[in-house]
């Protein structure tokens, strides 16, 4: 293993490598001062009412915000306004227009509650919203039009595909696998500020639209016999993941107390309850971190550094892990592991691809393309559905920590996987494989690759280096208790690397690291990330009571 240390940390320094092109200018509490004369008023103040709810706003373009709210929307015995933002609440003697500055980037809101002359909260007429949520942006990138950055990524990506079949570039690609640049340099381009992952909103589209015509179009060549012959070590290691998870974190606060206190902050409570949503978003998804959010009462600021916290830790794990996918079978002698299994299932898929394979004509296409995103479609309607019926339930689910079932997202993915497998039982939809049903389900993961790699931030690493440092111990200690496992049980790299993500990443990510073995395997990967919602709330909440113990 020695001779592929140096290649993973060449690999981790590229990855953090651009982080000093940014430097932290610290955080400042949000400022409310009620406004009289707004023509007197300094800088360059956006205006907004609370029906700009989601509106996106760069904060190098924007020195504060002007709130309005119309007097229509006012009840007619008000005499003040009481702002909540975060932590801190205000209570102003107006309902005129008031100035919010001091936000940093991320996704705030500000609550509104009008008052009487007694201060009890009066509520807006027609059911006006309450509360204002916006999307604020550090800095503008040099281009925001998602048809530009559409094409600046697919350019990328053929970059990357054309350089791979190069001579002179076959000694980089034995060690730098095609698909951890796929994700790395759209990283480069948002943390030099060229595009931006937080603006653009290509990622909901890869993740909502292509994602799932992905999973139909790879599941329809599959043996679902063969995923059932992996075993149950798809399963444990699943589970084994969750487990490091779970212990990671207390370990990573006891290691910090330990031997680095300073790293810790002021407040170790705020730190534990903020790391509790961190574990609800790697054990589960964005619903289970919502959840422990509500849960222990993390506020708005906090919750917000937590997020960049997991997303960068997760984004540098995931890029060692399609690193790992490369040398996957020099690790798998290495566990002494049995990965006939895999390999079998892979093998199946492939053989089947190669003796129905044709040359498409138009109809043959336009077949494939209403297989995949009428599915989509159906997907969709049924996650809806399912969701809404749900959200009926949502206190019982609350209750019994299973509120992520109430993520049409969750069931988008559930409904897409179902529907492909269903598929690889009729021949008639089988034989699209034939025409190339898989390759364009590759193209489609490389296009999702490419949108969550586009969404990291290299620079914000060096943005809270405490925050990060307990954040990669905790990260160490789940690849720790992995491949412990993985070396005891014998269970091939594939396990560790699709329970991981299935953990961390979601069903988002965790089909891309399975392709990255191969495009036949991609649904291995979605099926795990659905129990990860299932237990995400349950396994955060366990976390964050041994956290809560050590701190």
């Amino acid at each position: 293993m020695k001779q592929y240390l140096l290649p993973a940390l060449l690999t981790f320094a590229l990855l953090t490598g651009c982080g000093f092109l940014h430097a932290n200018t610290g955080r400042l509490k949000v400022r409310v001062v009620p406004v009289r004369e707004l023509d007197g008023l300094t800088g360059n103040h956006q205006r907004i009412t609370p029906l700009s709810q989601g509106n996106k706003f760069f904060l190098d373009k924007t020195d504060g915000f002007i709130l309005e709210i119309p007097s229509s929307a006012l009840p007619g015995d008000i005499a003040g306004m009481k702002v909540i933002s975060g932590p801190d609440t205000f209570n102003l003697t107006t309902s005129g227009p008031i100035v919010l500055e001091g936000f940093v980037p991320g996704e705030p809101t500000v609550k509104l509650i009008p008052v009487d002359l007694n201060g009890a909260a009066l509520k807006f007429k027609a059911s006006f919203p309450d509360k204002v949520s916006l999307k604020l942006i550090g800095r503008t990138p040099v281009f925001k039009n998602d048809a530009i950055v559409l094409g600046i990524l697919i350019l990328l990506l053929a970059l990357v595909f054309w350089t791979e079949r190069q001579a002179a570039f076959r000694g980089f690609y034995k060690y730098v696998p095609s698909l951890l640049l796929c994700y790395f340099l759209p990283s480069i381009f948002n943390s030099l500020g060229i595009i931006s992952g937080e603006y653009s909103g290509l990622y909901t589209i890869t993740s909502r639209y292509l994602l799932p015509a992905c999973l139909i179009l790879l599941c329809i060549s599959i043996d679902f016999k063969g995923i059932l012959n992996l075993g149950p070590k798809a399963l444990i290691m699943f589970l084994v993941a969750t487990l490091g998870i779970i212990l990671g974190g207390p370990v990573a606060i006891l290691a910090v107390k330990t031997f680095a206190p300073g790293l810790m902050g002021s407040n170790p409570q705020d730190l534990w309850k903020g790391m509790s949503t961190i574990a609800g978003s790697w054990i589960g998804g964005a619903a289970n971190q919502a959840a422990m959010k509500q849960i222990h009462n993390v506020s708005d600021n906090l919750f917000g550094t937590m997020i960049i916290v997991d997303v960068v830790v997760a984004n540098i794990w995931m890029g060692f892990l399609l690193y790992g996918a490369k040398i996957s079978g020099k690790i798998d002698r290495w566990l002494k592991a049995d990965n006939s299994a895999v390999e079998d299932l892979r093998q199946k898929v492939e053989n089947y691809q190669a003796s129905v394979a044709r040359i498409p004509g138009t109809t043959d296409l336009f077949m494939m393309l209403a297989a995949a995103f009428g599915g989509v479609a159906l997907a969709h309607w049924g996650a809806s559905g399912v969701a809404n019926w749900l959200g009926r339930y949502l206190p019982e689910l609350e209750k019994l920590r299973l509120e992520s079932f109430a993520s049409s997202f969750l069931w988008l993915v559930v409904i897409a996987t179902t529907l492909g497998l269903v598929f690889s039982f009729m021949p008639r939809i089988r034989q699209l494989e034939g025409v190339g049903a898989s390759k364009w389900g590759s193209v489609f993961i490389y296009l999702l690759v490419a949108t969550i790699g586009m969404k990291m931030d290299l620079g914000e690493v060096y943005k809270n280096l405490g925050l990060f440092a307990i954040g990669i111990i905790w990260m160490g200690v789940h690849v720790g208790v992995l491949l412990v496992a993985a070396k005891l049980i014998r269970a091939p790299f594939f396990f560790v690397a699709v329970g991981s993500q299935a953990n961390v990443g979601g069903a988002a990510s965790a089909p891309v690291v399975a392709s990255a073995f191969s495009p036949a395997l991609a649904p291995v990967g979605a099926l795990l990330a659905v129990l990860g919602y299932a237990l995400g709330t349950y396994g955060a909440i366990v976390c964050a009571l041994l956290m809560k113990w050590v701190s």
